[in-house]
């Protein structure tokens, strides 16, 4: 093999062995992770272990852990059986855990015993990101996107599912009884094997009836409406495609408009993004540190209350509202069409005359007050306004917020382009991490810890492009003192 490269002889044994130092460059990011851990105090976090105990084996310390996993997701590498086997062969990893090498249970069991101390990490790195001012801008955008389940369709039961379900079974039992009749006519007394054969199957789809039955007994108990097998706190969601939803959990998460960091984020599993505005906007004020906020959100957000609750802290609002009325599809004028006099009280519609207040009504926590004009039978306008005999315009005790809501946004009409660049990115990239799958653990608290490992990740890696290997060294260095 002359005029190539060559490899060493497996066989040549070296005087001195490599020191793993050697092999770590010194822009290596892997000592950005170690100074980070490094500078963390594993007891305020909250996680497990990180005093040992007088007595019984020695354990790994908490530090050993969380490097391993954060390194893992810093290179989408998530499973815990994946990770072991990196500890054993990767110099990186050697180097980051001093060659410690836990097995894949002891590295499950860290993530599932510690969500909340893996969350303080996030939380405490979204705090050093505030301490180095890359939050100077005070907008964030928000969004909810829905990441798959461990659980699947199949074992996620409503009472829709089940009537649908045992129809489909009945269906097949009157198919193979039918078939089964035959048999018994035309069938020599020989051969029963198929006669064997669909008695078989028809005892299996009747034990499936009576499952289904003791599920919808279940049904009754919950709350929603639903019962996932596999993943007792998964919730079948719609999505975005036409007769289409999944098993999964709904993140939601705020992002900084300037360098496009996660600054806070929940996993529910809420199906609706309707009551999730208000909590995520106060979150990333916190986060931030800031007094007065800007949170861009979608339609899908849009609530009166939860307008109105972040109106009362501070943060103002932008987000269009959501066409509910099928008054401008039918050619007919929309609310937006009457006009409110405030030092009147009263709504000029659009031939000129004036609805007055005439009633107070309460819907769902909501004082509404009714207006309308005696002018409406006779109006000229009639049949281009309401198919009823008055046209009625309701208005929430409230509604300057939503109004204030709207002029925001016709001032500044590219707050929906900011928005959709700013949060959709980042959801594309955490699915792209994770392989366009599933979450891998289950239930609520555990699945939390896992996507705080997935925007611990995100987040170092977009410091680590913003600020560079020597800024953020530097910036580890001064965390620490």
């Amino acid at each position: 093999m002359s005029r190539f490269i060559e490899g060493q002889d497996r066989s040549q044994v070296t005087l001195l062995p490599e020191c793993l130092e050697d092999f770590i460059a010194d822009d290596n990011p892997v000592r950005v992770v170690d100074a980070f851990i490094g500078e963390l105090d594993m007891v305020a976090l909250g996680f497990e272990g990180a005093t040992p105990a007088t007595t019984g084996r020695p354990a790994y310390h908490p530090a050993v852990m969380l490097k391993v996993y954060l390194y893992g997701y810093l290179n989408r590498i998530q499973s815990s059986r994946r990770l072991e086997r990196e500890c054993q062969r990767n110099v990186e990893l050697m180097w980051l855990t001093g060659r410690l090498s836990p097995d894949f249970k002891t590295i499950a069991d860290f993530r599932r015993d510690n969500s909340a101390g893996i969350r303080n990490v996030c939380r405490r790195f979204v705090m050093l990101c505030r301490d180095l001012k890359l939050f100077s801008q005070a907008v964030v955008a928000i969004d909810g996107s829905k990441f798959k389940a461990v659980n699947s369709r199949d074992c996620n039961f409503t009472n829709g599912k089940i009537d649908k379900r045992q129809e489909q079974i009945e269906e097949s039992i009157q198919r193979y009884l039918s078939a089964l009749e035959t048999a018994d006519r035309t069938q020599p007394v020989e051969l029963e094997a198929k006669t064997a054969r669909l008695t078989d199957k028809i005892a299996r789809l009747r034990q499936q009836m009576r499952e289904l039955d003791a599920i919808k007994e279940q049904l009754k108990t919950q709350p929603d409406g639903q019962i996932s097998r596999t993943d007792p706190d998964a919730r079948s969601m719609a999505t975005s495609a036409r007769g289409s939803g999944m098993v999964a959990y709904n993140v939601q998460v705020a992002v900084d408009a300037k360098h496009h960091l996660i600054v806070a984020h929940e996993v529910t599993n809420a199906g609706s993004d309707r009551t999730q505005l208000s909590p995520m906007a106060q979150a990333a004020r916190e986060a931030m540190g800031k007094k007065r906020l800007r949170a861009l959100a979608d339609r899908g957000y849009f609530s009166g209350n939860q307008i109105k609750a972040c109106a009362d802290v501070g943060i103002a609002v932008v987000l269009p509202k959501p066409t509910t009325s099928n008054a401008k599809a039918d050619g007919r004028f929309d609310k937006a069409d009457f006009t409110y006099i405030k030092k009147d009280d009263e709504y000029e519609c659009p031939a000129g005359q004036r609805a007055t207040f005439r009633m107070v009504t309460e819907e769902r926590g909501m004082m509404l007050r009714r207006y309308w004009s005696s002018a409406c039978p006779k109006c000229p306008l009639k049949a281009q306004c309401t198919p009823s005999g008055y046209r009625r315009i309701t208005r929430w005790e409230h509604e300057e917020v939503l109004e204030a809501v709207q002029r925001r946004l016709d001032q500044s009409p590219e707050s929906m382009m900011i928005r959709r660049r700013t949060v959709e990115h980042v959801f594309g990239t955490l699915k792209s991490w994770m392989g366009y799958t599933h979450f891998l653990t289950r239930q609520l608290r555990h699945v939390g810890a896992e996507m705080s490992f997935n925007v611990l990740a995100y987040n170092f890696k977009r410091v680590l492009q913003i600020l560079g290997f020597e800024g953020m060294m530097k910036a580890m260095r001064l965390a620490r003192a």
